[in-house]
């Protein structure tokens, strides 16, 4: 099993990766952090205790960052609504928060267990990912990956070139890419193949039962968000596929890239500049003796998106036969 820490901005794709995660037995799904993105701290943490309740997952959940490291708050309510989750009904929480905040969680629980077994998925801005480096710099050689979803080597959906996660903490996203582990970056142009099909959603629904019910309205609401905003006939499920490469690494491809974040461009900020090392057709360059070129970032490049859904599908069916245990 691979033991994770799922640091999330719920967020209706990051309610999906928190499903995937605790349903599938491959993972161990060790706690929840959260951090402000799609929503205020509030919002979210809020989104990832009702989450928890409406699919009947037992871990701790700790609060984390309000805001980035220098930026200001950007939040994302054009797509996941007014209380971050718009859609589904949200039922109350039913435990309390871990007393601890995420960041002495994430440092409490990598430093706990042994040397390189536990696995970062960190699917929203990357603050408190820079902020627990900063506190416990031993965590970065313990860390057994980091499996990030942020940016792109095509495209933002933020500004042209900036995704999200990134754009909203650059300065922590490239603290993260700089620091001495194993980083893979599952960006849009791997998110964007991650659609929840009418195919899937069918699948989805024809489980039956409370969790199905929650997913199905999940993905009503932020089906319509992105065809209104981006245009898309199916929303992209993209912090799940953190998730689902960690269940199966064969899931998608990669290929070993230079990633650095832009952070003072007035039109760029908050992009990540891929350099790939092998791929045809993509930009090389092999650096000069001032900045030396760093090809140890895993770009997530093509995903096998029928056993993606069957990933989704499967959690969806044992969280449900657990509930009803």
């Amino acid at each position: 099993m691979e033991k994770v820490i799922l640091d999330c901005d719920p967020g209706h794709d990051d309610a999906i990766a928190i499903m995937l995660a605790a349903g599938n037995p491959a993972i161990d799904l060790l706690g929840i952090t959260t951090v402000a993105g799609n929503q205020t701290i509030e919002k979210v943490t809020r989104n990832a205790l009702s989450v928890c309740a409406a699919a009947g997952i037992h871990v701790p959940v700790a609060r984390g960052a309000s805001a980035p490291l220098v930026a200001s708050q950007v939040v994302a309510e054009d797509i996941h609504g007014a209380t971050g989750l718009d859609g589904p009904a949200l039922p109350e929480p039913a435990f309390a928060l871990d007393p601890r905040h995420a960041v002495d969680f994430i440092i409490d629980t990598v430093m706990a267990h042994e040397s390189n077994t536990v696995n970062l998925v960190p699917v929203g801005p990357l603050t408190n990912i820079a902020l627990a480096m900063r506190k416990e710099p031993r965590i970065i050689e313990r860390v057994k990956s980091v499996v990030l979803m942020g940016g792109a080597h095509t495209r933002g959906n933020m500004t042209p070139h900036a995704e999200f996660n990134i754009y909203v903490d650059p300065e922590a996203a490239e603290a993260a890419f700089r620091a001495d582990w194993n980083v893979t970056m599952v960006g849009l142009d791997l998110t964007h193949q991650a659609l929840a099909s009418a195919e899937l959603q069918a699948r989805v629904r024809a489980i039956g039962g409370p969790v199905s019910e929650f997913v199905g309205a999940v993905w009503d609401f932020v089906g319509a968000a992105y065809r209104e905003v981006y245009e898309f006939e199916a929303p992209p499920v993209h912090d799940a596929c953190c998730v689902a490469a960690l269940i199966d690494p064969t899931i998608f491809t990669t290929a070993m890239a230079d990633v650095r974040v832009e952070l003072r461009g007035e039109w760029t900020r908050g992009t990540t500049v891929v350099n790939f090392r092998d791929v045809p057709g993509m930009h090389h360059s092999s650096g000069s003796a001032e900045r030396q070129t760093d090809f140890r970032t895993a770009v997530a490049l093509q995903l096998d998106q029928q056993r993606f859904a069957d990933q989704v599908v499967d959690a969806v069916e044992r969280l449900t036969a657990n509930l009803a245990k």
